[in-house]
This record gives C-alpha cells, sequence and structure tokens, in this order.
C-alpha cells in the first residue's frame, strides 16, 4: 500500500508559471462604442482573436475603474482568481499596462486522468509588480516615453515602437525564476582600494577631456558596478540591461577555444587591447559600419539622447561611454580605442590584484551555515550570497523555493511601516529566516542549524552582521 501511495505521489508534477498575457492601451484613444479596437497600442499573443482583445482590456479598464471608487489615490496593483493573477501598472497618464501570469500548477493523476490544482496563494504581488515596472523602464531607457513616441508620430509611431521593443524583450522574462532580488533591482558594486579608486577617477577625468563628446562613464569588473556618472534610476536599469543582456551574449565566443568555428567569427582587431560590444566590429576596416544603440536618460525634466558606447578589453572589464546625440564616428572610435585600450591594461591588473585579496578574505570561511541578501536603499547596494549565475541571463537561488517566498513576505511586512524592525521566522525542518530593516538597509538571512533556539539564532546574526557587515551600523 505504501509503494503504491509513492507511485502516485512520484506521479505529481509541479508547473511553473507562465506568461498568459501582456498588453498596453490607452482607454482615451477609443471612446466610443464600436471603437474599442483602437485603445489596444500593443497586444501579446498577437494570434489572439480581435473580439478577446477587446473584451480582455474592456475588463481590466472596467477593474480599474471600479477599484478607483474605494482608493481613489491608489489605483489597482493586481487581480487574484483561481487560474492567475494580473498586474496593472499606469507608468504614464492614461497609459495602462496590464500582465498576466498563470498561477503554478500542480499536475496530479487520478484515475488515468489529469487533474490540475491551481497554486493560488504562490505568486508574490510585489515581485510581479517590479517585473512589469521593469518592463516600463526597459523600454523607456531605449525609445524614450510612450507620450514621446505620440509626438514624434502618434499612434502609429507608438505602436511599432512597442511591437519592435516587446516582441523580444518578452521572451527574456523568466517568470519562474523572479524572486526579491527583482524587487530590488539593485546593483552590486565592486569594493575598491582608495588608490586603485583615484587611478581610475584620474583616467576618466583624462579621457573625458581628450574625447570631448564622451557624456557620461560608468566602468564594470566582473558583472560588478565600479564607476558611474550616471542617475541612479538610470544606472540601475541600464546595469539589468548589461549584465542580463548585452554582456551574456559577447561572452559565448570568449569563452570558445581559440580554434572553435565561434572564435573564428570574431573581429580581427582582438590582438590589440580590446574590442566595442557595441559600434564597429573591425576598427581596420574602413567599410565598418559605426551605429551605437540610442538610450534615453533623465526622461523626467532634461530628456537626454544619447549613444551607447560599450568597450571592452579582453578580461571582464567594461568601459562604457555614452556620447551626446552626435553620432560617433569611426575616427572617434579609434581614438578612443587608441587611449582607452592602453590604459584599460594597466588599470585591469591593478583592479584584478584587488579582486584576487578580496577573494582570500571571503574565502576564509568555508561554507558557512548562513546565507543572505543585503540591499540598501540609498545607493542601491545589493549583495546576495543566496544567487548563482548558472545561466547567462538568469539569476538562480540556491534555496528551497519557500524560503525564498519567506523573503518575499518579509519584505512586504518591511514595506508596510516606516520604523526600523526585526522579523525571525522558523521555517521548514532545521531553517530559521531573519529580515532586519534597518535605517534604509535591509538584510535577510537563512540559517541552517539544528536544534536552536531564537536566542542562540539572534547571536548567530549579531555574528554575522559583525564579519560581513563590519562597517555598516544596523539599530539594534
Amino acid at each position: 500500500l505504501r509503494m503504491a501511495a509513492a507511485g502516485a505521489a512520484g506521479q505529481e508534477k509541479q508547473l511553473a508559471p507562465t506568461l498568459l498575457s501582456f498588453f498596453i492601451y490607452n482607454p482615451k484613444l477609443g471612446p466610443k462604442e464600436g471603437e474599442e479596437e483602437k485603445k489596444i497600442l500593443f497586444y501579446h499573443p498577437n494570434e489572439v482573436e480581435k473580439n478577446e482583445k477587446i473584451r480582455n482590456v474592456g475588463l481590466c479598464e472596467a477593474i480599474v475603474q471600479f477599484t478607483r471608487t474605494f482608493s481613489p489615490t491608489k489605483p489597482a496593483k493586481s487581480l487574484h482568481t483561481q487560474k492567475n493573477r494580473q498586474f496593472f501598472h499606469e507608468p504614464e497618464e492614461n497609459f495602462w499596462m496590464v500582465m498576466v501570469v498563470r498561477n503554478p500548477i500542480i499536475e496530479k493523476h487520478k484515475d488515468g486522468k489529469p487533474v490540475y490544482e491551481y497554486q493560488e496563494e504562490e505568486l508574490l504581488d510585489k515581485v510581479y509588480s517590479s517585473v512589469l515596472q521593469q518592463c516600463y523602464s526597459m523600454y523607456k531607457l531605449f525609445n524614450g516615453t510612450f507620450l514621446r513616441a505620440m509626438e514624434d508620430g502618434g499612434v502609429k509611431v507608438l505602436k511599432e515602437r512597442l511591437e519592435k521593443f516587446f516582441h523580444r524583450y518578452l521572451q527574456t522574462l523568466h517568470l519562474q525564476s523572479c524572486d526579491l532580488l527583482d524587487v530590488f533591482c539593485g546593483i552590486s558594486f565592486f569594493p575598491l582600494d582608495k588608490m586603485t579608486y583615484l587611478k581610475i577617477q584620474s583616467f576618466i577625468n583624462r579621457m573625458e577631456e581628450s574625447l570631448n563628446i564622451v557624456k557620461y562613464t560608468a566602468f564594470l569588473y566582473n558583472d560588478q558596478l565600479i564607476w558611474s556618472g550616471l542617475e541612479q534610476d538610470d544606472m540601475r536599469i541600464l546595469y539589468k540591461y548589461l549584465t542580463t543582456s548585452l554582456f551574456p551574449r559577447h561572452m559565448e565566443p570568449e569563452l570558445a577555444g581559440r580554434d572553435s568555428p565561434i572564435r573564428a567569427e570574431m573581429p580581427g582587431n582582438l590582438q590589440h587591447y580590446g574590442r566595442f560590444l557595441t559600434g564597429p566590429l573591425n576598427l581596420n576596416d574602413p567599410e565598418t559600419k559605426c551605429r551605437f544603440p540610442k538610450i534615453f536618460v533623465n526622461t523626467d525634466d532634461t530628456y537626454e539622447e544619447l549613444h551607447l558606447i560599450v568597450y571592452k578589453r579582453i578580461s571582464p572589464l567594461p568601459f562604457l561611454c555614452l556620447s551626446a546625440s552626435i553620432p560617433p564616428t569611426l575616427e572617434f572610435c579609434r581614438k578612443l580605442d587608441s587611449i582607452v585600450g592602453p590604459q584599460l591594461t594597466v588599470l585591469a591588473s591593478d583592479i584584478c590584484e584587488q579582486y584576487n585579496i578580496n577573494k582570500r578574505i571571503s574565502g576564509a570561511e568555508k561554507e558557512p551555515q548562513f546565507k543572505f541578501i543585503y540591499f540598501n536603499h540609498m545607493n542601491l547596494a545589493e549583495k546576495s550570497t543566496i544567487h548563482m549565475r548558472k545561466t547567462p541571463s538568469v539569476s538562480l537561488a540556491s534555496v528551497h523555493p519557500d524560503l525564498m517566498k519567506i523573503l518575499g513576505d518579509i519584505n512586504s511586512d518591511f514595506s508596510r511601516v516606516d520604523e526600523d524592525e526585526e522579523i525571525i521566522v522558523k521555517a521548514m525542518s532545521d531553517y530559521w529566516v531573519v529580515g532586519k530593516k534597518s535605517d534604509q538597509r535591509e538584510l535577510y538571512v537563512i540559517l541552517n542549524q539544528k536544534n536552536v533556539n531564537l536566542i542562540e539564532v539572534n547571536e548567530e546574526v549579531k555574528k554575522l552582521c559583525a564579519t560581513q557587515f563590519n562597517n555598516i551600523f544596523f539599530l539594534d
């Protein structure tokens, strides 16, 4: 009997949350009856029948209007149903973005037929609302605001831009691995000693002086930010794009062996110091195309349109310049290559030395009994020992999803209050989860220890704060 029960349980299959639909509409564009289709600016999946699109958009409109009567200042954020969850976001006046996510499913077999159980409480509103907001931020980084597109050429231009951008971007949403890090959307910083930092500072000053069209500069090492001249909100979304999309795309050829077919296609200026990840492939070819992606920053006030130049020495050291609206020429790229290339080589060895020192210090403790996530709201600094970058674009958590959900729940509790607080949760078997919120900083610790009590857990967290965050003051 026990074996039969185990066999039945073994047939259970868990299906991850998936994106059912994603659409953008403006209720002001089709106010009259019979013109409802005009409201829809973008709809995924496109194959959906026209009347169903109109019906779904109409339903969302009704929900938003209905909830306004109860909460005029705070519009609807999400709607929970048995099979799915809908998330609403109004990034600009009258422009609504909606994302519908199917709840996770447990598939069981009863009398040889599949039976589906929807997990209604698994998805965290805050996580997926943040993912939806990032969809807008990422669109805005490369296209400017929706209103800007309307000014450039009306609804037609806006629809074209939305189609072009979201058709590709929605394929990169890994909804099954979204968690607390998507709420923070933070930046991982590289810790540097004063001397190396000053060297970088003077290099950037010299470079910006000699290449006068460079407006802003940023500097990274191993996907960690060393220096940035951009506003925080612009840098956080650009950082996300670079680390989850641009860099992984260029990693494969470099990791390939010297004689590999991928390697053979790489540009000819590799034996020199570096190459452009955006822009010209080969500086020695006068026919080479010199196109750089445009990005939009400071869209709230000054609205700057820039060209994104990413230059990389053959080491984990990408270097970004954002030039003014004048498109950079091949001559400019050659000049940048000759100035920046040799300098990066020198800086790379200094930074690499620092990296090895940091590694030695942190590697002193073998496999600690705790894992943590730290986030600072003031400078967006983020640090996680829970996540491992297994695949180029997805940051995977190395702990059980139930524990990640507890972290998300604690974070939701923190966001409801302004005061500092601490929450300790006894989770499954030997796990304890501790959340500390103190002066704009949040720390989440997962401990795995047998037979400990609350006081001992508290002591362990204090020890962790003393070793890992000795220069950060956590209020007790």
